[in-house]
């Protein structure tokens, strides 16, 4: 396999299949029945497993599964000043379910100080052994989007470009932090660019007030702002995610609407974009992916279903896109994470390795 920086040629999203065991102790301390100190050393030693089980699997970077964690966001947002949690009137819509009923307020300035998952990340470099520790942590567009305007104090932010500051100065302080922490390899979780792909989402944008393409200026506004002096050393990704929860999705859509603003604007090193089905589009938008040294991570494998893609099928994809980015910038994965909450995918452990498995295979083959 020819060498090059980081993202690997292959990749995972970040989050595992939570074990028995975390689901049973996350119960316990619910009910009392363990305490924090306990749920913690337990989460301590399923990470271990996990990060062993990726490395076994031929992983070169490894991520601690997101394994603290009840939702891919909302518990980072709960560790930035000025976000309420609160119990919203429904949950998030997917195809077909909805998840609990929670959401965040900005009740104050938002900033980023001592956040605990920052020790999140220490431990899982100490555990890292040879493999490269990789952080994933939800986008700044998502805190802003997930609740729009009525979630935001009037009172702390009259002007929205006093909110869209400072909500760029907050990431630029964590990626600083992650940075300080020993983190060389970051990844911003999004769902928005994706919403505003899909002619659904784009017209429940415009209903609550906003306007699909002025909201893809601002976060690409907001996301190189907080880049702006990131370390030279430091790798930064964006995966685009079209919602995974229970195995079911919330946007479709090809990149078509935001592809030249996202992939020409946006200066991040690596787009991670999941093409495991129709929904997803054509490789057409690749077109504007620059020529030099970000990555496209093509997230061919799905997580939402178990049945095994075949290694013929995941390279003729590769070479589908090949039409349209040169195969050097590209790199494969699963199209998202396998539990971006702790209720997880419908899918089973074993099916989740074998399509790591399936991903080895191919790039084996592909960049010999």
């Amino acid at each position: 396999m020819s060498k090059q920086q980081y993202p690997y040629r292959v990749e995972v999203v970040g989050s595992f299949l939570r074990p028995k065991a975390i689901k049973q102790a996350r119960v316990q301390f619910a009910q009392g029945q363990i305490s924090a100190e306990q749920l913690h050393s337990i989460e301590d030693e399923a990470i271990k497993q996990v990060v062993a089980q990726q490395q076994q699997h031929g992983l070169q970077v490894v991520t601690d599964g997101e394994f603290r964690r009840a939702w891919w966001h909302f518990d980072f947002f709960d560790g930035l000043a000025g976000i309420e949690s609160v119990t919203v009137e429904q949950g998030i819509q997917f195809n077909g379910v909805q998840t609990k009923a929670r959401g965040i307020k900005v009740t104050g300035k938002i900033d980023f100080t001592d956040h605990p998952m920052l020790d999140d990340f220490r431990f899982l470099q100490s555990i890292a052994g040879n493999s490269l520790a990789k952080m994933t942590i939800p986008s700044p567009s998502v805190l802003h989007f997930r609740g729009g305007r009525e979630a935001i104090s009037t009172e702390v932010y009259p002007d929205l470009e006093d909110y869209f500051d400072d909500l760029a100065l907050t990431w630029k302080k964590a990626i600083q932090a992650f940075y300080q922490a020993g983190c060389r390899y970051l990844q911003l979780d999004d769902t928005v660019w994706a919403y505003l792909c899909s002619e659904a989402q784009q017209q429940q944008i415009r209903a609550r007030g906003d306007d699909p393409r002025q909201l893809a200026n601002t976060y690409a506004r907001v996301l190189n702002r907080a880049l702006e002096g990131k370390p030279a050393d430091m790798r930064i990704g964006l995966h685009v995610c079209r919602g995974n929860f229970r195995s079911t999705w919330i946007s479709e859509g090809g990149y078509g609407p935001v592809a030249e603003i996202l992939f020409r604007r946006v200066n991040v090193d690596a787009f991670f974009l999941e093409y495991d089905n129709d929904r997803s589009g054509g490789f057409e938008p690749l077109r504007f992916l620059p020529v030099g040294h970000q990555q496209v991570v093509l997230g061919l494998v799905t997580t939402k279903v178990g049945k095994l893609e075949t290694a013929e099928a995941l390279k003729a994809r590769i070479l589908e896109a090949t039409r349209y980015v040169a195969l050097d910038q590209i790199c494969i994965s699963p199209q998202c994470g396998f539990a971006s909450t702790e209720e997880g995918n419908d899918i089973l452990e074993s099916e989740q390795w074998q399509k790591i498995d399936r991903l080895q295979h191919v790039a084996e083959q592909v960049w010999h």
